[in-house]
């Protein structure tokens, strides 16, 4: 029986993670498959720090299906990254489908024989190694637009800078205030200690 988990993951934590879900679950059972567990998780894809990936892949079994919305919801790794996370894909015997993939639904199909398997095998390694590298690549491209037009910004003197959010930093202080470890003020609100620093000096 093919155990089938579901990886769900947005950047931020102003995004849904879990907005695919349906499209997932509708897409398995149109196969006759069953989710056996959906792991969601608002982490950068450029980041291989995403607990909920690794813990996903720590439960499967050899054989088991990581099915996502889209490969670059899996991957914006660099290349170095992307190859540490495919061997450990690889080493679990894992199967990746994605929606937006088509050479990888046979995966799911499960009927082909084994030598038509081996071969959508490859082609569907190759397409995601390929759709991998995009998904970089438009990572890069979106960084760069974004510094080129803040240092345009900068030089008209119109860059601002994030708006403060007023309501966090005033619950983050009284953390500080009540003698809080900023260990548990950073996970609490998902500040970073950069945010702590400058509001204890602000403070000081």
């Amino acid at each position: 029986m093919t155990f089938v988990r579901a990886y769900l993951r947005a950047s931020t934590k102003d995004q849904d993670a879990n907005r695919a879900k349906d499209d997932l679950f509708r897409f398995a059972a149109e196969r006759g498959l069953k989710i056996a567990a959906a792991y969601s998780e608002n982490e950068s894809g450029a980041s291989l720090k995403r607990p909920e990936l690794f813990r996903l892949l720590n439960d499967c079994q050899p054989g088991d299906m990581l099915l996502v919305e889209q490969i670059d919801r899996l991957s914006r790794l660099n290349a170095e990254d992307w190859e540490r996370l495919k061997s450990q894909i690889q080493s679990k015997k894992v199967k990746v489908v994605a929606l937006d993939l088509p050479t990888s639904w046979i995966m799911a199909n499960g009927n082909a024989d084994d030598i038509q398997s081996r071969m959508m095998e490859a082609i569907n390694g190759m397409m995601i190694d390929m759709l991998a590298a995009i998904a970089r690549k438009d990572y890069d491209d979106r960084r760069r637009r974004q510094s080129q037009g803040i240092a345009k910004a900068k030089s008209e003197g119109k860059y601002r800078g994030r708006p403060e959010d007023k309501e966090r930093n005033k619950a983050i202080r009284k953390m500080l205030a009540s003698g809080q470890s900023w260990s548990a003020i950073v996970a609490a609100t998902g500040c970073s200690r950069s945010t702590l620093s400058r509001l204890t000096k602000q403070d000081g």
